[in-house]
């Protein structure tokens, strides 16, 4: 990776992968605390579409490089070996053109939606192994700088659909929350719908009843939902095992006293799918060996 290439990560990802997640944000701009010492209010700012940080409290900033020179006290040639050493999703996806925006451009078209029924996209939920769990997904046909596209929709409560399939993960229309709602006073709250989905297929393994779910699509977003946390009595968090799921747990936590940490069923993986996918698979393995005796 070069200069050119690391400046190109969306900014966002990089902070998100040291832990730091917005205050406060819109689709031009999102404000941090500072990420380079302790302050009450947040005086660092990212321009989004320029993808450029300044520091109002030291009246500095910069690029990427820039940044991570500052917060790693490091020179540009071991930023980059950091750099190199991080699996950055917004650089892996550069080569798909239509996979490299979060939101994508206001050109785009929905053509149709319907349930779930290609081969591939049936299979990618196999994959998974949350292919039982359609329901709460639709299949969504779109067209982008005049190219089609499809993939499995997750709706928002924005109206919006975070797409995905083997090749993308994309939002079309407005980022937003998703919520799940069965009059319930107690709530689980997820990173992202794989989650959610992973956790519906475990629900009657793990003796749980059905609640109300709250499926962030980005853990960005947590700063947007603590208001609505407060009506219920109980709050499970399956955040991912990670510096960016540990804020995030900080941030519900703070002023809550009825927040449980569920990622002790998943430990040692990266987040609830990954867990569901390695323990099928096991099952699987330990099936098969038996049959063959």
């Amino acid at each position: 990776m070069n200069c050119r290439q690391f400046n190109t990560i969306s900014l966002e990802e990089v902070l998100l992968s040291l832990g730091h997640l917005p205050t406060k944000q819109n689709e031009k701009e999102a404000w941090y605390l500072n990420p380079f010492a302790s302050e009450s209010q947040a005086s660092f700012k990212i321009n989004k579409s320029l993808n450029y940080w300044y520091l109002f409290s030291e009246g500095i900033g910069g690029n990427n490089i820039d940044f991570m020179r500052k917060y790693l006290n490091a020179s540009v040639s071991e930023v980059l070996v950091w750099a190199e050493n991080h699996n950055f999703s917004s650089f892996q996806k550069q080569n798909v053109p239509y996979q490299k925006f979060e939101n994508l451009p206001k050109t785009y078209e929905i053509i149709e939606i319907k349930n779930v029924q290609h081969p591939a996209l049936l299979e990618y939920l196999r994959e998974r192994k949350v292919q039982n769990q359609t329901e709460f997904l639709k299949q969504i046909h779109y067209q982008n700088n005049n190219k089609n596209y499809f993939g499995i929709g997750f709706k928002n409560d924005s109206g919006g659909y975070e797409i995905r399939n083997k090749y993308s993960k994309i939002c079309l229309g407005k980022k937003d929350i998703s919520t799940i709602k069965n009059g319930s006073d107690s709530l689980r709250v997820f990173e992202g719908f794989f989650d959610f989905l992973s956790f519906k297929t475990l629900e009657n393994e793990l003796e749980k009843q059905p609640s109300d779910y709250l499926i962030l699509n980005s853990v960005s977003m947590i700063q947007n939902i603590k208001n609505s946390l407060e009506q219920y009595i109980n709050i499970e968090l399956y955040f991912d095992n990670d510096q960016a799921g540990n804020r995030a747990l900080e941030i519900v936590s703070d002023g809550l006293q009825n927040v449980k940490d569920c990622r002790a069923l998943y430990y040692n993986f990266k987040d609830l799918n990954e867990y569901l996918s390695k323990k099928t698979e096991e099952v699987q393995k330990q099936y098969k060996s038996a049959f063959k005796r």
